[in-house]
């Protein structure tokens, strides 16, 4: 394997992932709105916290949820299509690994706006797509299930299916797919950084409760999943209890 292609993959996909769909979306519908003043507002005058974050997310806060999937769809293409043209190019060879890396990158931090970007979920998404369809598709819901219907907890679904894809790979995938996962989890992790010391800050401030129900409140898509969560969840009825005798 030449690994000067496999850079120049890399920068292909860090190019092509560096373009901000969020941005572009919201500037064409929403002109007078800044996605970098997106804050989301916490009752009982705890203050603001900033989205800090450049993707469908916050695009469905400030254009509703279509808006929000049309942003994920793009978002989960500009990864596919650079993937499936390096792959044509050089088959036999992993380079659209690298392509997809590149991606990641570009996305979380894209050299067109100062390397302020989202959080990597459609594009790894969209990635693996291509990679290992039937795994995102298991893994997702397996995901989804822990985390809505056993645990509760809509926000553990967001990492949850990736970190089972890394089972997964070791016993299905190739040495190429594991190695491509792993680099993939770390880069992920790495780019929520600033969600974790936020959560850190805010439950030492006890603001942490305040903040999730205002997410749930202003975001769509964590709206949704918390609703799901709430009719899903099958042991809600034992933990109230417990909460009502504390």
């Amino acid at each position: 394997m030449d690994y000067s292609l496999g850079l120049i993959a890399l920068l292909v996909g860090y190019l092509t992932g560096s373009i901000s769909f969020a941005r572009i979306i919201t500037r064409i519908f929403a002109p007078e709105a800044d996605l970098g003043n997106l804050t989301i507002d916490m009752e009982d005058d705890l203050g603001q916290e900033p989205v800090d974050s450049f993707g469908a997310n916050a695009t469905s806060m400030i254009l509703g949820p279509k808006m929000g999937l049309t942003v994920t769809a793009l978002d989960m293409l500009k990864v596919i299509l650079p993937m499936l043209i390096v792959k044509v190019l050089s088959p036999g060879y992993p380079y659209y690994f690298f392509t997809s890396i590149g991606s990641l990158l570009g996305h979380n931090w894209p050299v067109y706006y100062r390397f302020r970007g989202g959080r990597g979920y459609a594009v790894i998404m969209g990635s693996l797509l291509l990679i290992q369809w039937q795994a995102i598709l298991l893994t997702t819901i397996a995901g989804l299930f822990i985390g809505m219907v056993i645990l509760g907890n809509p926000m553990i679904c967001f990492f949850l299916w990736l970190w089972l894809m890394i089972p997964w790979m070791i016993y299905f995938g190739t040495s190429w797919e594991l190695i491509y996962l792993i680099v993939v989890v770390i880069i992920f992790h790495l780019g929520t950084l600033p969600e974790l010391i936020a959560t850190i800050r805010l439950m030492r401030s006890g603001k942490y409760e305040a903040y999730v129900e205002a997410l749930y409140d202003s975001s769509p898509p964590w709206r949704m999943m918390k609703k799901m969560a709430d009719r899903l969840w099958i042991l809600k009825p034992v933990f109230n209890r417990n909460r009502e005798a504390g």
